[in-house]
């Protein structure tokens, strides 16, 4: 089969169209026919060396979310069929013709979706899920401050805060402004030019958010924290920003009674991984056929030119998923 692979780690020119080896099928898995596969920020850090030659469970060739057609099946797998579309989080190998993935981390492609909107859904919707509703639990009318509201993870993580009722700050660049607001945020920020502590403060009378949703890491701690609310909950997704020197306000945390929680899905074992899926499909697929949630699609590139979507990924311009066409 084709895959994407790099010989060295470096820019996006390392990577080249190759022959690979097929995935084997192991009793609990589907095997897919890739028609599509999302591209994440997990796959830069691949390509530039930050994770070595790693194999997440599945594969060592990049990639983590795919959408296609069941090809085959192992003994163990239920609930499935050959020939049907699905769609789902995989430990590696998106980036190829043929992926393997977990029965029980699959899911049904909603009706209504083709595989390039269909791709864009797994990771973004369940880091979204997890981190807004399963761990902050996100209530109705509660104010939630939402950075990167533009990238995948944000988008999704609006969309789902205004299906609960919530009411969203955004983070993003000046650009993106108006994007974000057409997916459903109520106040939009510039994080280049304005203060996000100052314009919460002034939007909540100086009471502070309900929960926060950060991607960036030290240099928004301690302003996430003195920006919260009693009570408040900060989920962190990522660190790009990095994590040394962050500052931890914690007169804040004792007297606000806060709670703050990490989280990451790449790393976690299978059967934590899978109870995500799980938690994320069964509250939220049909809300995809319906029209109340919808995958935002940034831009789509043919699996040939997996270097071009990994420039626009790098260039910060995108809102929503970028995804590769494997058909």
């Amino acid at each position: 089969m084709k895959a994407i692979s790099f010989n060295t780690f470096g820019d996006a020119g390392v990577l080249q169209i190759s022959e690979a080896p097929e995935p084997l099928l192991r009793p609990t898995d589907l095997l897919v026919r890739v028609r599509a596969a999302g591209v994440n920020r997990a796959d830069l850090i691949h390509r530039n060396g930050g994770y070595g030659r790693p194999d997440f469970g599945d594969s060592t060739i990049m990639g983590l979310e795919i959408a296609g057609e069941v090809i085959a099946m192992g003994m163990e797998t239920t609930g499935f069929e050959v020939g049907q579309r699905v769609m789902g989080v995989v430990g590696g190998g998106a980036y190829a013709e043929l992926a393997r993935i977990d029965h029980r981390m699959a899911m049904p492609i909603p009706h209504e979706l083709d595989f390039v909107h269909a791709a864009a859904i797994p990771e973004a919707f369940i880091t979204a899920h997890e981190a807004l509703i399963h761990l902050a639990e996100l209530q109705p009318h509660e104010t939630v401050l939402i950075h990167a509201a533009a990238s995948g993870v944000g988008s999704a993580a609006v969309q789902l805060a205004c299906a609960v009722g919530g009411r969203i700050i955004g983070t993003t660049k000046a650009e993106k402004l108006d994007g974000i607001r057409k997916l459903g945020v109520d106040i939009a920020v510039d994080y280049q030019h304005q203060d996000f502590a100052e314009v919460v403060a002034e939007a909540t009378d100086g009471r502070g958010v309900d929960v926060v949703i950060d991607f960036v890491g030290a240099p928004y701690l301690d302003r996430n924290v003195r920006s919260m609310a009693e009570g408040g909950r900060l989920i962190q997704v990522g660190i790009m920003g990095g994590a040394a020197d962050a500052r931890l306000p914690l007169d804040a945390v004792l007297y606000r009674h806060l709670r703050i929680i990490g989280t990451v899905m790449k790393s976690r074992p299978t059967d934590v991984k899978c109870a995500m899926s799980r938690r994320f499909g069964d509250r939220w697929l049909e809300h995809f056929d319906n029209g109340a949630v919808r995958a935002v699609i940034d831009s789509m590139f043919p699996f040939a030119r997996a270097a071009d979507a990994h420039r626009r990924m790098e260039s910060g311009q995108g809102i929503g998923k970028i995804i590769l066409s494997v058909d």
